[in-house]
């Protein structure tokens, strides 16, 4: 396992020669459904807590991302899955937290006040167990400061709601289209790997109202003891995450993008990025911005390293911008 990612921190840079200049800088900003952001890469949700948990490292900023997305929120608190809720596997993680959060109003009330807007765009990541929870929870979103939110129908960790909606086109809609008519800030969907036809659920979400889409959340595993012959996680199974999902991920980025670039709607593409070769694939396979989560957990101070890779590809490849390479794949 620790070879793997050990790609992760295996780049020689130097915190110094990792920094941008100003003219660098500028060629990894890009925008997203209208929001200014100050480079392609985002943070996931589940990954840094509301947007604070990775501020307290040394080195790491959030002015190094062009968006964080916040911890999956629903309506009311929830305690989460019983332990354990976190398993490593080879190249990759298991998580089963079952959306632990202390509910919309504390997160509007209490934690976005304190969130530094100036540094980066915040995304709230909408959750429920019913069309009428995550109407509930849009509402309140968008009488907050929050730049956007992600409609989240794929969690594959709770036992009620999210699998349902993220693996049924029509229930899938029926979300968007609830919490379209609760907000005209800009609303992506994040689909899940665990159905038959992305590309079709990522049509009917258009369709339904989604301003753009986040491809993919993590796919259903499991891990067992043998020694006890029972589940390892609590929940008995969970969301695999990490560089064993990359493929996959790849090929349903590619496959959404078939749909979405008929109706000008960005993806953000997320999967086991590690490397700033895994966001360039990403992007060529037609993300507009991709997302970063697992490789924080074992190289906090990962985004830089990313920043300066995207860059140095960019001029090795006489490009000026980022979406100068977005979508541009070449089949056999």
């Amino acid at each position: 396992m620790l070879p793997v990612f050990g790609a992760i921190s295996g780049s020689k840079r130097t915190t110094e020669n990792m920094l941008l200049d100003s003219q660098d800088s500028e060629k990894l900003k890009t925008r997203l459904c209208g929001l200014s952001l100050n480079s392609p890469l985002v943070l996931l949700s589940g990954c840094v807590g509301f947007g604070e948990e990775y501020t307290r490292v040394e080195g790491f900023s959030n002015r190094d991302v062009g968006a964080v997305c916040l911890k999956g929120t629903t309506l009311e608190p929830r305690l989460g899955n019983s332990p354990h809720r976190v398993y490593e596997t080879p190249a990759g993680m298991l998580n089963s937290i079952g959306l632990q959060n202390p509910g919309t109003r504390h997160v509007v009330d209490e934690i976005l006040p304190v969130l530094d807007f100036g540094e980066t765009r915040f995304i709230a990541n909408l959750s429920g167990s019913t069309i009428e929870e995550y109407a509930e929870v849009t509402r309140l979103f968008d009488a907050s400061p929050i730049d956007a939110m992600e409609i989240n129908i794929s969690c594959p960790n709770v036992k009620e709601g999210g699998v349902t909606f993220g693996n049924d086109p029509d229930m899938s809609a029926r979300v968007v289209e609830a919490c379209r008519a609760q907000t005209s800030k800009p609303l992506f969907t994040k689909l899940s790997p665990n159905q038959t036809d992305i590309a079709e659920s990522a049509r009917r979400c258009i369709d339904a109202g989604t301003d753009g889409l986040t491809v993919i959340n993590t796919m259903m595993g499991m891990a067992i003891d043998i020694r006890t012959r029972r589940s390892v996680l609590g929940n008995n199974q969970g969301g695999l995450s990490g560089p064993a999902v990359k493929p996959i991920a790849l090929l349903m980025v590619h496959k959404v993008y078939q749909v979405a670039k008929h109706h000008d709607i960005p993806i953000i593409g997320q999967g086991g990025i590690v490397s700033s070769d895994d966001a360039l694939e990403f992007l060529v396979a037609g993300a507009s911005a991709v997302g970063v989560g697992t490789g924080l957990f074992y190289d906090p101070l990962l985004c830089p390293k990313l920043n300066r890779g995207l860059v140095d590809y960019l001029d090795a490849n006489q490009c000026s911008s980022i979406s100068d390479i977005v979508g541009t794949l070449a089949l056999n």
